[in-house]
């Protein structure tokens, strides 16, 4: 279901440009409040996905393309990396995996487990990488 907020919801009470409290954003204040588990289990999924392509369809015309596709893949992912590498270092020491699994995520539309917060991360990765195994699967049988 979706909920619809009005324009006022997304004004923000502080001026553009204010730094933002440790509190307001959460108690270790991580740059993404995800887990960087989840930021590298996403990543991998991407690559083994290409990997699974690469694998079924590689000819020497394709090798160009999937270094292309590779390097887009670890663009898109490096660059929020980096981003967050060169945000202040948060005080407190970093949770856990057991402790974020634990404790959950708040986001917008309420609290979320650990167990569903991975879910929701991942889902998208891991049905491109069973898509792609099951067309590796076709072509196979198909040849």
């Amino acid at each position: 279901m979706t909920t619809q907020f009005p324009a006022e919801h997304f004004i923000a009470a502080r001026p553009i440009g204010a730094p933002v409290s440790i509190a307001a954003r959460g108690e270790y204040g991580r740059v993404f409040d995800l887990h960087p588990a989840l930021f590298a289990l996403t990543v991998g999924g991407y690559l083994a996905y290409l990997g699974v392509m690469a694998a079924a369809f590689m000819a020497p015309d394709l090798v160009i393309p999937m270094a292309i596709f590779v390097l887009f893949v670890i663009a898109g992912f490096g660059t929020p990396a980096l981003f967050a590498r060169i945000a202040p270092p948060p005080p407190g020491r970093a949770p856990g995996w057991s402790q974020f699994m634990a404790e959950g995520f708040d986001c917008m539309t309420g609290h979320l487990s650990g167990r569903a917060t991975a879910v929701q991360v991942l889902i998208m990765p891991a049905l491109i990488l069973l898509w792609g195994v099951g067309i590796a699967i076709i072509a196979a049988t198909v040849r």
